[in-house]
């Protein structure tokens, strides 16, 4: 069982050490790409985990208006730093802080793989919750369920969890929440060095 607390925490811990690793070239940011010119020029667009910022930030912020939202203090502070100008939150994603249809479009990267076990619907009805008609999702998740900790990540000494709801699942809970599923796709991304893993990114409407 994830607790949030324990995620917090090891981002706010181990942000240097992770922030260099941080792989920003990888087949992930060729999905991102193709999201992101799909989009109005003008998109509003929240990043739900942007984390330290790059490099989903910083390049849904290059061709639009794009909002941050994490729950570690930290890594929102290097985030300040990597994109300045862009409009940050502190937040949980199962709570966004943001009004109703707020956005044209959510990204959510790698972050729903450290929301607790149970509340992977909660979170992707906020996505929807914070979207107008029509608004657009690219989320990613493993394509397996796994639940996982390492009490050594990166080899920082700090604690980091994990629970990944798999694809199917993620499918149901993107069309419980009223998403259709547009494209999905499942590739060899790395996360960090050291860190490669495979992803199933969905690219979503949600329905007017």
């Amino acid at each position: 069982m994830v607790d949030r607390n324990v995620v917090r925490r090891g981002y706010d811990e181990l942000a240097t050490a992770y922030a260099a690793d941080r792989v920003e070239d990888s087949r992930g940011r060729a999905v991102l790409d193709r999201f992101r010119e799909s989009l109005p020029p003008d998109a509003r667009v929240l990043d739900a985990g942007c984390g330290q910022g790059t490099p989903v930030l910083r390049a849904l912020n290059d061709s639009g208006t794009a909002v941050g939202a994490d729950i570690s203090r930290t890594q929102l502070a290097l985030a300040a730093e990597n994109v300045p100008g862009a409009p940050l939150a502190q937040g949980d994603l199962v709570a966004l802080p943001f009004r109703d249809g707020a956005f044209d479009a959510v990204t959510a990267y790698h972050s729903l793989i450290h929301v607790p076990e149970g509340r992977h619907q909660a979170v992707v009805d906020e996505f929807a919750r914070v979207l107008g008609d029509g608004g657009r999702l690219l989320c990613s998740e493993g394509p397996e369920p796994w639940n996982g900790e390492n009490p050594d990540w990166l080899d920082t000494g700090v604690e980091m969890q994990w629970h990944i709801a798999g694809a199917e699942a993620t499918r149901r809970q993107l069309r419980n929440a009223g998403f259709v599923i547009e494209r999905e796709s499942t590739v060899d991304d790395s996360l960090a060095d050291g860190e490669d893993a495979r992803w199933t990114f969905f690219a979503a409407r949600l329905t007017e």
